[in-house]
């Protein structure tokens, strides 16, 4: 374990506790009788938390293993990207991530939920409430108003109408596309499309914004643009995880973590984070 820092915490009873403060992604509780000293990782501060997650294909010919006793968690407010080579396990590790599939074995909780046995209904609806997903394809309906996709979320989640399009005109406007609410989506360009997604994830306020691969199919100067958004959500507090196999889009995140062989190999600190420019406020 890396350097700790241990500090003797309020004494009630005979009970001891110690709060062992590790440097960079995590706080443990070390609470209990001298006998018997338990530790608990605090998560009040976590909004991810994966542990000894494996993913197995099973076929009469063969049996592929997708992600091999995976384990790490993701405090409230971090920029995180994972990186992985295609066939690394990146892409079954976002699905597990974003409730769209459960683990073989091992134990995911969201925002203090435990969800890998979740049924259909109930992933669904942590989906809705506590994820929001940015997709490398934007996702967007072609056929309604760049203002009625952004509202789609809040209207599934029984939200009123006058406050979805509230809702819906604020976050369009944060992205820069206020004077487009009318607008269809194949009447504005790929980085405007991907702006429009980001509107869309953020309106339910989730526990965790989920991105996969959010600038492939941009150019690089919008990518900059989105990357100008993710960083100025996350300085508000929101909780990014970024899928990406581009070096130089994960260097804007502040933490990242390499996959490989459905393995983690590495899980660093970015102490180099690049900092990116917004181009455009309005359009």
């Amino acid at each position: 374990m890396a350097q700790e820092q241990v500090e003797q915490g309020d004494n009630k009873s005979d009970e001891t506790q110690l709060v062992l403060r590790v440097p960079e992604h995590q706080n443990y509780l070390i609470a209990g009788k001298p006998s018997s000293i338990r530790v608990y990782l605090k998560m009040n501060s976590i909004t991810i938390d994966i542990s000894h997650i494996s993913k197995i294909y099973q076929t009469e010919a063969m049996q592929t293993v997708a992600l091999d006793d995976v384990s790490f968690s993701i405090s409230k407010g971090e920029f995180v990207a994972i990186m992985g080579p295609s066939g690394s396990g990146k892409s079954t590790l976002m699905h597990i991530l974003g409730a769209l599939d459960t683990p073989t074995n091992g134990t995911y909780i969201l925002d203090g939920q435990n969800v890998e046995k979740l049924s259909d209904d109930e992933l669904a609806d942590i989906r809705n409430k506590k994820i929001g997903f940015i997709f490398q394809a934007f996702n967007l309906l072609p056929r309604i108003t760049l203002l009625q996709n952004v509202m789609l979320p809040m209207r599934y989640g029984g939200m009123p109408e006058k406050e979805r399009e509230e809702k819906a005109r604020q976050y369009l406007e944060m992205v820069g596309l206020g004077k487009r609410l009318s607008h269809s989506s194949n009447q504005i360009s790929g980085g405007q499309q991907q702006r429009v997604a980001i509107a869309r994830a953020l309106v339910m306020n989730p526990a965790l914004l989920l991105a996969d691969e959010p600038t492939g199919n941009i150019a690089s100067a919008q990518a900059e643009e989105i990357m100008a958004i993710f960083q100025e959500i996350n300085n508000r507090g929101h909780t990014i995880v970024m899928i990406t196999h581009e070096p130089d889009i994960a260097e804007h995140s502040k933490r990242i973590i390499h996959v490989k062989d459905g393995k983690i190999i590495a899980d660093d600190r970015n102490k180099k984070q690049k900092k990116a420019k917004r181009l455009h406020t309005t359009d």
